[in-house]
């Protein structure tokens, strides 16, 4: 593995998963692969936990950690090819991308949407002019379109929380929110969700579908609670519109994930990426409550990142 940007990039799900699980139970037990390796990360973007966590699975398997927060401590980027650069950008992104790859064994990067232009964000203008100048091999820890380590975490966790045989059901839930919010995190669980073997829904008010490129082969319900029925785990996130792009059309709290919903549920286990609004995308009683997931997929996000960056010194020649 060269490249880490979505579900297509890993080769088989089980196996990366239980070399996550693996990892989780003896987490210092590769710390020799790392040693003189150094993984620099890049955000465009405010992180805790996919800095944290990222950080921290560097370090686990021995690596020098670097952190530059490109959008306070470096000069002003541009991205285009072939412009004048008399305007307000300061240094190229091919340059950028060449030095670092002189300092760093590793390259990591997060870059949110900008929630201005579909076409340009769903481009991935940024996270892919790094991969194309660079010369290591590139983690994605959050793009425009996808944020594939949040994602194996979510598998990762619903992994540990299904001993049955049986196919679990999955729902994916839009829940309210007060500003337009990137479809990353809905686009890549969907992709996961489509290669795992789970039943799996999505619901949201009518307008707000996603791009069929991460959801072709989910069903799709618009009755929130009709999705719900006999749920085995329940993942809720917001995002906002996608043909209409960065739109709200709609802010109706009804769609707030409660306990009295989850009634119809499977006694289903909650799933959330955070940060979350609290009582408001889902109630404090659901988050706090006995099936709440979220700190545990919080936890499995160090581990999502070290079986990456394993897998990516294993293979790789340095």
């Amino acid at each position: 593995m060269k490249i880490f940007t979505s579900v297509n990039d890993v080769t088989n799900i089980d196996e990366i998963v239980n070399e996550a699980l693996m990892l989780k139970k003896a987490p210092y037990s590769f710390s020799h692969l790392g040693k003189n390796k150094t993984l620099g990360m890049v955000f465009m973007n405010p992180s805790l936990r996919t800095r944290l966590s990222t950080q921290k699975a560097g370090m686990n398997l021995g690596m020098n950690t670097m952190v530059m927060n490109l959008d306070k401590d470096g000069w002003a980027l541009e991205m285009n090819e072939g412009v004048v650069m008399n305007g307000t950008t300061v240094e190229h992104v091919k340059d950028v991308a060449a030095v670092m790859s002189q300092y760093c064994d590793i390259i990591a990067i997060r870059c949110f949407a900008q929630m201005k232009n579909k076409e340009a964000d769903y481009s991935e203008m940024i996270l892919n002019q790094f991969i194309k100048y660079s010369t290591v091999p590139i983690v994605s820890m959050e793009g425009s379109t996808l944020h594939p380590l949040q994602s194996l975490a979510d598998v990762i966790t619903m992994r540990e929380n299904w001993t049955k045989k049986t196919k679990p059901k999955v729902v994916l839930t839009w829940g309210p929110h007060i500003k337009p919010i990137a479809q990353a995190v809905a686009n890549s669980f969907s992709e996961w969700m489509l290669k795992t073997d789970v039943d799996f829904t999505i619901t949201h008010p009518e307008g707000y579908e996603l791009s069929e490129d991460f959801t072709k082969g989910a069903k799709i319900v618009y009755n929130q609670q009709e999705a719900l029925i006999d749920a085995d785990f329940v993942y809720i996130k917001n995002w906002s519109c996608y043909n209409d792009y960065a739109k709200i059309l709609c802010a109706d709290s009804n769609w707030m994930l409660t306990n009295k919903k989850l009634e119809v549920t499977n006694n289903a286990k909650i799933m959330h990426c955070l940060p979350v609004r609290r009582n408001l995308e889902v109630s404090d009683e659901v988050l706090d409550g006995a099936n709440s997931l979220i700190y545990q997929q919080a936890n499995n996000r160090l581990f999502s990142a070290q079986a990456v960056l394993k897998k990516i010194l294993e293979t790789n020649t340095f």
